[in-house]
This record gives C-alpha cells, sequence and structure tokens, in this order.
C-alpha cells in the first residue's frame, strides 16, 4: 500500500546510527535537560533546528518522530503530543481568538464538541456550526466573517461519512479560512489529506501508529512552517509534550504500519461483507462497501480502508447489548487501532436529543476488527448474533 518514500519514512527518516553507537534502533533520551559548555552555548539553542535544552521544549527520541511523522504526511513539520486531544486543542488555541466561528462536522470525536461547547464557548466566546459536511454547500452556508477555522474527520468514525477534502479546502481558501483534519481512520498509508489542500493534519497516535494499545499520543503535521513553528512554542507553554519513551514506542509502531494495515484493511472487508449479508443486521456503515452511498468519493480520496466500522442491529438497545456482552473474541472497550479487535454499543445509552443530533438510534455498534484473523472474527460475530 504505502509506497517507497513511506517505507522508508517509516522504517529509517529522523534516524542517525552513526550519533548512537551504530545502534540499529534509536536509545530513549530519557533525560529532561541538556547541559552545556558556556553562556554562550546555553543561549544559542534553537528548537526550531533540532537543539535542545529542556525536554518540555524538545527531545531528540521525540524530533526522531517527528520527522517520520512529517515525511509520511508530506509536510514540512510535524509537533507530537501528550494526546490527541492536546494535539486538536493546540490548533483551535493557535488559530482561534476571542469571537471566532468554527464550523465543525456534526460527526467529529466527541471530547472535541465537549471541548468546543462546555469551555471554548464560554472561556472565548467562541461560536461552533455544525454541519453534516456531505455537501459542499454545508460548508459554503456556514461561513461567516468571522470564520476562523474548519474541523473535519473523513471518514468519520460512527457513521463514515465521507467529505470532499479537496472541495472544503478550496472554499476554505477562497475565504482565508484554516482547515484541520483528524486523519487517525485512514493513517498515511491509505489517505494523505495535505496534498489535497488541507491546511493540518491530526492523529491520535494511541491509534494505528502506536498499533499495540500501549500508548497515548497524538501529532499535527502541516506545510505552513511558520504556523508550526508557533505550535512548538505553544506546546512549550502548555506542557502537552509527548514523553520519551511513548515516542520511542510510536516509532517502533510505525516500523509495520504498513504490514499491519493491510492486514486490517483485509479483515474488515471479509468481516463488513459478511455482516451486510446477515439478517439480524441492518446496516453496515463502512467505506469499503460498494453500498456506501460515498463510495466513489471514498475511493478517490483513500487508498485503502483499516478495521473500524459501525452495524446497526435488527433489535432495540436491549438486542443490541445482548449481542455485544455475547462476543468472545471481541473485548468492550472504548479505543480503536490496536492489535485487538474491539466492540462498544455506542448509541445504547444515548438520550433522544444525542440521537436526533445524528439521526440515529440506540441499535449502533463499533467495531473494530484486530489481528486476530477474518475467520475467527466472523464466528464471533456470527455466533454472538444468534443472540438477536
Amino acid at each position: 500500500m504505502a509506497d517507497n518514500k513511506d517505507l522508508l519514512a517509516m522504517t529509517h527518516v529522523g534516524e542517525d546510527p552513526s550519533k548512537y553507537m551504530k545502534s540499529v534502533t534509536p536509545p530513549i533520551f530519557m533525560n529532561s535537560l541538556h547541559v552545556f559548555d558556556s553562556v554562550d552555548d546555553y543561549f544559542a539553542v534553537d528548537i526550531f533546528k533540532d537543539q535542545y535544552y529542556y525536554g518540555r521544549a524538545s527531545n531528540p527520541t521525540v524530533t526522531i518522530l517527528e520527522k517520520k511523522m512529517a515525511a509520511l504526511e508530506h509536510g514540512t513539520r510535524a509537533v507530537v503530543f501528550s494526546a490527541g486531544m492536546a494535539a486538536c486543542a493546540a490548533t483551535i488555541l493557535a488559530i482561534c481568538k476571542t469571537g471566532s466561528h468554527i464550523i465543525c462536522i456534526k460527526e467529529s470525536y466527541g471530547p472535541v464538541q465537549h471541548l468546543l461547547d462546555e469551555f471554548l464557548i464560554e472561556k472565548m466566546n467562541i461560536s461552533v456550526t455544525y454541519v453534516k459536511g456531505t455537501k459542499l454547500e454545508d460548508f459554503e452556508e456556514a461561513i461567516r466573517p468571522e470564520t476562523d477555522l474548519i474541523i473535519l474527520e473523513s471518514p468519520t468514525t460512527l457513521l463514515f461519512s465521507v467529505i470532499d477534502l479537496e472541495g472544503v479546502a478550496k472554499i476554505a481558501k477562497k475565504h482565508g479560512i484554516k482547515t484541520y483534519i483528524d486523519n487517525t481512520y485512514s493513517t498515511p498509508i491509505f489517505q494523505k489529506p495535505l496534498d489535497m489542500g488541507i491546511d493540518i493534519v491530526m492523529h491520535t497516535m494511541t491509534k494505528y501508529i502506536g498499533g499495540h494499545s500501549d500508548l497515548i499520543g497524538g501529532v499535527l503535521i502541516s506545510k505552513d512552517e511558520e504556523f508550526m513553528e508557533k505550535i512548538m512554542v505553544q506546546r512549550d507553554w502548555f506542557g502537552g509534550v509527548l514523553g520519551p519513551m511513548e515516542a520511542w514506542l510510536a516509532i517502533r509502531g510505525l516500523r509495520t504500519l504498513d504490514v499491519r494495515m493491510q492486514r486490517h484493511y483485509e479483515t474488515a472487508m471479509k468481516v463488513a461483507e459478511f455482516l451486510e449479508n446477515h439478517p439480524k443486521v441492518k446496516k453496515v456503515y463502512f467505506t469499503g462497501l460498494k453500498s456506501h452511498p460515498q463510495y466513489e468519493l471514498a475511493r478517490k480520496q483513500q487508498k485503502g480502508e483499516c478495521g473500524l466500522m459501525s452495524i446497526e442491529i435488527d433489535g432495540d438497545e436491549k438486542a443490541t447489548a445482548r449481542f455485544v456482552d455475547s462476543l468472545k473474541i471481541f473485548e468492550r472497550g472504548c479505543s480503536w487501532g490496536g492489535f485487538e479487535s474491539l466492540a462498544i454499543a455506542y448509541t445504547y445509552n444515548w438520550n433522544e436529543k444525542q440521537q436526533e443530533f445524528l439521526g440515529v438510534n440506540r441499535s449502533i455498534v463499533r467495531l473494530h476488527c484486530g489481528l486476530e484473523g477474518a475467520e475467527n472474527l466472523i464466528e464471533d460475530l456470527r455466533q454472538a448474533l444468534e443472540n438477536v
């Protein structure tokens, strides 16, 4: 799936074994600070040129990871954070000001909406317009003179809507608005939004980049060098830096990202096709299926699919819970992107307002297909669906 440059980025970019005793993997620089030979040397440090003085500002292990992520997403610089939400918050605070207006897709990550609705609206008088986003007119009609940022996901990670990224980017640039996308679903292997005109890409590295469910982390990548230097300074001020151990784990995860994504893709396709033909499944939400209403747009923008999908059970929320509780290989958990398969009855306890917001009922289950093998997962789903 990955091209030759991507493969080199994941395996070798940013590394220089001559600097650490010819070790095939870079060391974990667990130090909190660096010392200097003179006063002038200390004050000459430039963190934008891979120089170091204090771990909150920069770290050699972290730098290696950032170079890899920048190369993978075709950006000029990447900055990693302690969590995906730290990266998201950094973007909003770097772009928006008191009174700014934000356009955000309705299916964006829940904590992003909490940050907007329960904190920034009150603290910064920011206003937010939520749009479905599957039509470019949704964005055009929502723009105001004070609009500074558009927040995107594509595909989204509950109902798997696809956004026309090139179209949105053109609209935003015409109005001087910055665009930000959570690209965690596709990873840089399957989708490169910067090449389609999007300004800022974010990944929750907790998911596929880490790949082993053993780290929390986020990253921002852009082609705007000035903006990314601003982000580096802001990370230093707010203290959301990724630790060196987590950076090293993410570097390790990147080395197998391409082969893991291929297996997730193959497995998810087989699982989705099985579920689409099962009488107790009303609908499968997965952009790899030809039945998806935006299949052609997905094929234009994405080179493949990850292991994530949602299904609507043909039954009420109690039947849905029985299905999820009957799964044996799929564990019940909220995250995704690791080696393990997961299921969550996503809308099980949603109130009427939440259901109306996205136009769903309480029978939606999100599944992540891990690396246990398609036949094993299909058999697990088959036996669990017998309880619906």
